[in-house]
């Protein structure tokens, strides 16, 4: 198996580059890597609804395969398309995380992956606008706050809660920032709505 998924904590300035960080880059890029997924952040307050999940099982930072643990930034709080200063960096807020089977191989039961996708915990994956060097004492400032009120949640409660909320599809599907991959899907899902409530 090939995974970048294992992380250890690290010291010193790290370059952040378009596609990935230096010395921790994406190891499988036929699923993961690209522009629109170069940093994976997980909040650290997540840790203790797994802890209390899976008390049985050690979770140091980066348990789930983050590039940044991160203080702050709740999967609510964050739209599509915001806006952070991190470091020197800037990245902008793109999708939530979707677990594979990769998490369920670091944690050692694949039971992990349906409860990932059902605690609405899913991470934030951010672009790269200006490269930069990050270090685990930098603050995450908002620069600013995409209009369209999507948040990470909303992508995926769509995907996996409200799959028939066509007005949030409809509106989803107009936020630049969101990947495409993500575009197509929900233009798949709409056209299968309208068809199925056209009846």
């Amino acid at each position: 198996m090939t995974t970048g998924i294992f992380k250890e904590p690290v010291e010193g300035r790290i370059r952040l580059k378009t596609l990935n960080l230096d010395s921790d880059r994406q190891a499988d890029l036929t699923v993961h890597g690209g522009p629109d997924n170069v940093v994976y952040a997980y909040s650290v307050e997540h840790y203790d609804y797994w802890h209390w999940v899976f008390p049985d099982i050690a979770m140091p930072n980066g348990m789930f395969g983050e590039n940044l643990t991160v203080e702050g930034l709740i999967e609510n709080d964050v739209n599509i398309g915001d806006v952070f200063r991190i470091g020197s960096s800037t990245v902008i807020a793109t999708q939530p995380r979707m677990p594979c089977y990769k998490l369920g191989v670091k944690f050692g039961r694949m039971d992990v992956i349906k409860k990932f996708l059902t605690s609405g915990r899913s991470g934030i994956y951010f672009k790269v606008s200006k490269e930069g060097e990050v270090s685990a004492d930098d603050t995450i400032e908002q620069i600013t706050k995409d209009p369209s009120r999507i948040t990470i949640s909303y992508i995926v409660r769509l995907y996996s809660i409200d799959r028939e909320d066509l007005q949030t599809m409809r509106r989803a599907i107009k936020v630049d920032a969101l990947p495409r991959g993500w575009k197509n899907y929900f233009l798949e899902q709409i056209k299968r709505l309208e068809k199925k409530f056209a009846r």
